[in-house]
This record gives C-alpha cells, sequence and structure tokens, in this order.
C-alpha cells in the first residue's frame, strides 16, 4: 500500500464511487463492491482524484514523457492528473483520442499534443483491456512509445485464466501497470471502518474465490 491508497480509498467511499451491494461485471460475476469513476463529477472531485493519479504516478517510478487518456472516461482523468502534476513541478503535454477521426477543422484521430517519445496511458480500471488495447495500437500507430498505464483501483481478479486483468496487460504489451490502490487496499480500509465491516466479509471472500495475488503470471 502507497501511503496514499487508504487516503484514497477513504475519499472515493465518502464521495460514492465505491458502492456496496450486489453488481454484475463484464465476466458475468456478481461482485460485491463496484467502481464507478464518472462519480467524480465535479471541479473539487476531480482536481482531488487528479492529485491522487499524479502521487501514484511519481510514486511508480515509471519514466514518461507525456499523458493519453482514452475517450470517453479517460479524457477528464488525463486532464485532471497532467494539472495535479504541474502543481507538483511536472509540467507535462497530454492528449486524447476520439471515438471517429474528425475530417475538417483539425482534423486527426486526437486532441491535445501530438503523440510522441514515452506515453503514459492514463485510465479509470481496466475489464477486459480492450480501452488499453485500442489506445495502445494508436499510440504505437504514431510512431510514439507506450510506456505504462496508470488506473485507480486494481480489482485484483482473474480475468478468463490465472492472469488479472492487469497482469494480461503486462504480459502482452510488455509495459508496467500501476494503481492508485488495490483490491487489497479496500479490505484493510474497511478492516479499520466499524459503519462498513458488514461488507468485509463478502469482499473477502470474493477475493478469495476470484482474487489473483501480485506474483501470478510473473
Amino acid at each position: 500500500m502507497f501511503p496514499f491508497s487508504r487516503d484514497f480509498i477513504a475519499f472515493a467511499v465518502a464521495c460514492g464511487a465505491i458502492q456496496f451491494g450486489e453488481f454484475r461485471t463484464k465476466a458475468g460475476r456478481l461482485s460485491p463492491y463496484f467502481f464507478n469513476s464518472g462519480i467524480f463529477d465535479n471541479g473539487e472531485r476531480l482536481h482531488k482524484l487528479g492529485q491522487f493519479y499524479a502521487k501514484a504516478i511519481v510514486a511508480s517510478g515509471i519514466r514518461f514523457d507525456m499523458l493519453f487518456g482514452a475517450a470517453y472516461k479517460g479524457i477528464p482523468l488525463v486532464a485532471g492528473t497532467a494539472i495535479a502534476l504541474a502543481e507538483a513541478g511536472c509540467n507535462v503535454p497530454f492528449c486524447f483520442n476520439r471515438k471517429e477521426a474528425k475530417d475538417h477543422g483539425e482534423g486527426g484521430k486526437t486532441v491535445g499534443a501530438p503523440l510522441r517519445h514515452r506515453v503514459l496511458i492514463v485510465d479509470d480500471v481496466i475489464s477486459a483491456g480492450t480501452s488499453v488495447r485500442e489506445s495502445v495500437a494508436l499510440i504505437r500507430g504514431a510512431a510514439a512509445e507506450p510506456c505504462g498505464v496508470i488506473v485507480s483501483i486494481d480489482r485484483m481478479e482473474r480475468g478468463t485464466g490465472l492472469l488479472s486483468a492487469t497482469q494480461e496487460v503486462t504480459k502482452r504489451f510488455g509495459i508496467p501497470v500501476t494503481s492508485i490502490a488495490t483490491l487489497d487496499d479496500l479490505i484493510a480500509f474497511l478492516q479499520t471502518q466499524e459503519d462498513l465491516e458488514q461488507y468485509l466479509h463478502s469482499i473477502a471472500r470474493y477475493r478469495e474465490q476470484h482474487g489473483v495475488t501480485g506474483n501470478e503470471g510473473s
């Protein structure tokens, strides 16, 4: 756990971005919790979220020259993260993609700085890895180098095989994936919250049934 991981979990729970109950995942599983980055829907929340992303990026040690956000959720995330990094003394360019290439005006598939050199992908979570796959193809197509992925929370959950979605990305594309917090961080947080401990058992059981460790597949 990074020193800021617990603070992020507390922030996300307080905002309602982490919700508890019963939610159907893309894999068809019934998850006892759900993360929705769309809840960071005002200036104060997005600003604070960007600061958490910036802290996680610095702590990761990943070397990068610019940021890229995948449409649509990645657009506010990459902008907020770029602002937070600039506030911390690291002013880097950023861009995001269009869902459809524009054939008038400035044209092109991306908005913002041109893709070049080492590009760090900013996303909310990795589920099936589709967004990352498309982002990597776009970056490489521009003769730039995808150098890593930063997400808000790593669910640490198996995909179709033994690896988690984040581990599959690392294995397939050869780039590191880091997160602000993980499912283990969420469990550790719940262990300290009497008003939320009712959810601890179901989440811990889900972790045992569908989770992976940090060393699997490495």
